[in-house]
């Protein structure tokens, strides 16, 4: 799919056929330098009830394409692997377009976590999301993460992170969920597009309408 259409894109019949992750321009640094966090990584930590870190070996996408296979490298270094980017590009059926859709990524981050049921596709069909699907959002999210597994999201549009900086993907994205805080009102993004902006933190509500009209992967 083209990198030009609009945010709302209309699900196939057959469900769980978003826009994929594209970016409209060029990411220029391939890979985050190994230096400090959060820009390079979140520590690996569970901090009290209602709040844990996972620790993630953060690469930035090599291209402007290339955000479903990076996504879904940095949510499978929490568990310790390191697999190719272009390999998994290759699985995805990933091209220029983007990775087409979350159903994609799945089957990758359950072979190579060695369960054929570690992940699941979950849709959320409406334009923006409703309470009891931004509900089952946040428990996705802290199970998964509470597995020691990150969630990969298929993103669209413009939201607002925790410090107010706005991050922008009209054209589709993905990212990982690595962390959550406050019981996962909360939630921490690794985000493959920019390694100066490589980890931040956004409200549940806000992931879930960004999920709005596609899908995420989760345990």
């Amino acid at each position: 799919m083209r990198t030009d259409l609009i945010r709302k894109t209309a699900l196939t019949a057959a469900g769980l056929a978003f826009t994929g992750g594209a970016i409209a321009g060029p990411v220029t640094t391939a890979f985050a330098a190994p230096t400090s966090k959060p820009a390079t990584q979140t520590q690996t930590d569970r901090k009290g009830h209602g709040e844990r870190e996972l620790g993630v070996r953060y690469e930035a996408q090599p291209n402007f394409y290339y955000c479903g296979p990076a996504a879904t490298r940095n949510a499978l270094s929490v568990q310790g692997k390191n697999i190719n980017v272009d390999d998994m590009a290759k699985e995805m059926g990933t091209t220029e377009a983007g990775t087409n859709s979350i159903n994609d990524i799945t089957p990758v981050l359950n072979k190579e976590t060695g369960k054929n049921d570690a992940y699941r596709s979950v849709e959320i069909s409406t334009p923006d999301a409703d309470a009891k699907q931004t509900d089952q959002l946040r428990a996705d999210i802290v199970r998964t993460v509470d597995d020691g597994r990150a969630v990969v999201a298929n993103i669209a549009g413009t939201s607002t992170d925790t410090d107010g900086v706005s991050h922008s993907y009209e054209g589709g994205h993905y990212i990982s969920v690595v962390g959550y805080q406050n019981n996962g009102d909360t939630v921490t993004i690794a985000d493959s597009a920019d390694p100066n902006q490589a980890a931040y933190q956004i409200s549940v509500e806000h992931l879930a309408d960004w999920i709005a009209t596609r899908g995420y992967a989760t345990s």
